[in-house]
């Protein structure tokens, strides 16, 4: 018999281990989650899924455990390369309540076309020298996430002389 058919085989959702509590502090001592990506992470170890909510609800009385505190480390962190759009867009997919979402907007808001500058500016460095180019230059901030508004004003700043134009 070959010695890998011997091992016995280990469960990805083994519920031996460490307690559910200490799995949730666990994860929350390696990184900020918001409470919808904790519960998601912890239902592969309950058996008992009511067990998860009080145990979420307490993690957030002891401050353990807060949305606005994951909100402003993705707003933080992914401002130098994205805009509001695509900055709301994930916080709405890690479960962030829509009044903190709808408190970061007037920072993200502020600070739209300044992000958008300066990345464009590592991105380009240069204004485009035909329509093409910057038509290819708006698609790039708006995929970034910044509206179409913003990416016109960048791009309009940088534009290029048409009569210029080969």
């Amino acid at each position: 018999m070959d010695p890998v058919e011997q091992r016995p085989r280990r469960s990805q959702k083994s519920k031996a281990g460490p307690g559910l509590r200490a799995r949730a502090l666990g994860m929350l001592a390696r990184r900020e989650l918001s409470r919808l990506e904790l519960a998601r992470k912890l239902a592969q170890y309950s058996e008992d899924r009511d067990e998860i909510p009080a145990l979420l609800d307490e993690f957030e009385q002891r401050g353990w455990l807060s949305d606005r505190r994951v909100m402003e480390q993705v707003t933080a962190y992914r401002r130098g390369r994205f805009g509001m759009r695509r900055i709301i867009h994930e916080l709405r997919d890690k479960g962030i309540a829509e009044e903190v979402i709808n408190a970061a907007m007037s920072a993200l808001k502020d600070t739209e076309f300044d992000a958008a500058r300066s990345v464009w500016r590592k991105k380009f460095g240069k204004p485009p020298q035909s329509a093409t180019e910057r038509a290819r230059q708006l698609r790039f901030l708006q995929g970034r996430g910044f509206t179409m508004e913003t990416a016109l004003k960048i791009t309009a700043e940088n534009e290029f002389d048409e009569s210029h134009a080969q």
